[in-house]
């Protein structure tokens, strides 16, 4: 996708949670972990840096110079394991600004992805990218300007704290927020803020009611939520377009045409995400429509 002033991208390349899932029963979806890129207007916007952050940048590669925003939710292995692998990174002229929240034990975004790539966990050190990357750290909820967008953040309820994103543009809006598990009996003031009335909803939807509940082997307590609460926020933000994001590693193709099936006939605008999926926003007049088409 090349960068136009008058659109707003959204492409997937990777949409597991928890570890990569290549295989036979995983090829429709995709495999790779959570990775998201937002051209808007003539800014490309990149969240999180799981496996699918890989292919994204050999995708870059034909586009060099390159610049880039990507902001991390979190630094849990699913979501920064790809950044070493990041190829436009390793590159002289390309510019790179990285925003994080610091951990609650005060390390910055920068410290994490530069101790992931020490001895003995990786070959070469951080310092060996030759792009220009640039370090922001921001307390949550603080809004984030780029030129003409602004985004959005609040904390999401996940073990060792997660932010979720809502991006802005020209009377647009895409919320991204992975990584939360949602208070049973009710639903999350943080998530439904940066849901409202959105064009479109990336959220976590790791497991099944059915799996979230289950006696023998409850996910309570693990930090994700399930479709059936993600159709609930849908429905309460008034949102346009939901995807369902984050799949669990466990849930093969055929598994997850049904959790499909099911969520489109609770919420009909739902789509689940997968490796490829591209969707284009179009800002209009106001009487108009904003529509979003699915391509890929």
């Amino acid at each position: 996708m090349s960068l136009d002033n008058n659109r707003f991208h959204v492409k997937f390349w990777g949409v597991r949670g928890s570890i990569p899932c290549p295989g036979a029963n995983t090829v429709r979806y995709g495999g790779n972990t959570s990775c998201i890129e937002m051209k808007v207007g003539s800014h490309r916007l990149i969240f999180d840096g799981g496996t699918g952050i890989r292919i994204l940048g050999e995708s870059l590669l034909s586009q060099l110079p390159v610049e880039g925003h990507l902001f991390f939710t979190h630094s849990h292995w699913d979501h920064i394991q790809g950044f070493p692998f990041f190829v436009p990174a390793f590159i002289p002229g390309n510019q790179f600004y990285i925003y994080g929240m610091p951990s609650p034990n005060g390390a910055t975004m920068q410290q994490r992805l530069h101790d992931q790539m020490l001895h003995p966990n990786f070959p070469v050190p951080l310092q060996i990218m030759q792009a220009q990357l640039k370090f922001y750290d921001f307390e949550v909820g603080e809004s984030i300007p780029i030129d003409d967008i602004v985004i959005e953040t609040a904390p999401l309820n996940h073990p060792g704290q997660a932010i979720g994103y809502r991006v802005n543009w020209r009377g647009l809006a895409v919320a991204y927020i992975t990584d939360t598990e949602h208070f049973p009996g009710r639903l999350d003031e943080n998530v439904l803020r940066l849901s409202r009335n959105a064009d479109l909803v990336i959220i976590d939807a790791t497991y099944t009611d059915e799996e979230y509940y289950n006696e023998k082997s409850s996910k309570i307590g693990w930090g994700h939520s399930t479709w059936q609460e993600a159709v609930k926020i849908a429905k309460a933000a008034k949102i346009k377009e939901l995807v369902l994001f984050h799949h669990d590693p466990s849930h093969d193709d055929d598994f997850l045409d049904v959790i499909g099936e099911k969520a489109s006939l609770a919420f009909p605008n739902t789509i689940l995400a997968r490796e490829g999926l591209s969707l284009e926003l179009i800002p209009e007049p106001k009487e108009q429509e904003v529509k979003s088409i699915a391509k890929g």
